[in-house]
């Protein structure tokens, strides 16, 4: 069997993500004991809603998120996101600026920012205004460089600070998809890794939870 690594945070409820935004609620809609009733004590299924907010848990960015012309989920190109030979590129931060992937191939690949950030997952200081981020700077590098994909395993792959959000903009503006809130990046090599991220095509909308892996290779 493969080696698989899961790179994603799991949602439950009332968890927190992004500063600010609410967590998603989960809750029945169908309970195994009024199943069964139903069902004459045959069987029992539960069937539960989940209302969430789409920039939830581990997610995919899609140009429309920050675009309105942009392609949504439906339209996203699955080679983009599945089986995509990948890198990880590990610097603490917190700017991220263009020599971090100098001499690193990247044309084509899912370019993942291993940070350590991922570890404040779930505590005040993940949202904390000194959070690892992609410079502008390196943001028209990867562009320049024709990435498959980029990640972050932080709270935002720009500074929040900087409300013209360089990063997403220049990456998003060039069809380049974005993984935020990626973890267990240190569980990668840095290179010999096939990295899969891959939402439901929901007609215009422009980000969703993924549930985002790789697999090792041989």
């Amino acid at each position: 069997m493969p080696a698989i690594v899961d790179l994603s945070h799991s949602i439950s409820d009332g968890m927190t993500t992004y500063p600010g935004l609410a967590g998603p609620v989960i809750k029945d809609v169908l309970t195994r004991s009024k199943s069964s009733e139903a069902m004459g004590g045959a069987s029992s299924f539960s069937i539960k809603s989940i209302e969430l907010v789409a920039n939830t848990g581990t997610y995919l960015d899609t140009p429309h998120h920050r675009f309105e012309t942009g392609y949504d989920l439906s339209e996203l190109d699955l080679t983009t996101v599945v089986n995509v030979a990948g890198v990880v590129v590990q610097q603490s931060g917190p700017r991220l600026d263009a020599d971090t992937i100098a001499d690193v191939e990247i044309q084509g690949k899912a370019v993942l920012f291993l940070t350590g950030w991922s570890s404040f997952f779930g505590t005040a200081t993940y949202g904390a205004a000194h959070h690892p981020y992609v410079s502008a700077g390196l943001a028209e590098a990867l562009v320049d460089a024709g990435p498959a994909l980029v990640g972050i395993d932080s709270v935002n792959i720009d500074n929040m600070a900087d409300l013209t959000r360089p990063a997403h903009s220049q990456l998003l503006a060039a069809g380049i998809p974005i993984v935020e809130h990626l973890t267990h990046l240190d569980r990668l090599p840095s290179a010999g890794f096939r990295f899969f991220a891959v939402p439901p095509a929901i007609v215009g909308v422009g980000t969703f939870p993924v549930r985002a892996f790789a697999i090792l290779d041989r």
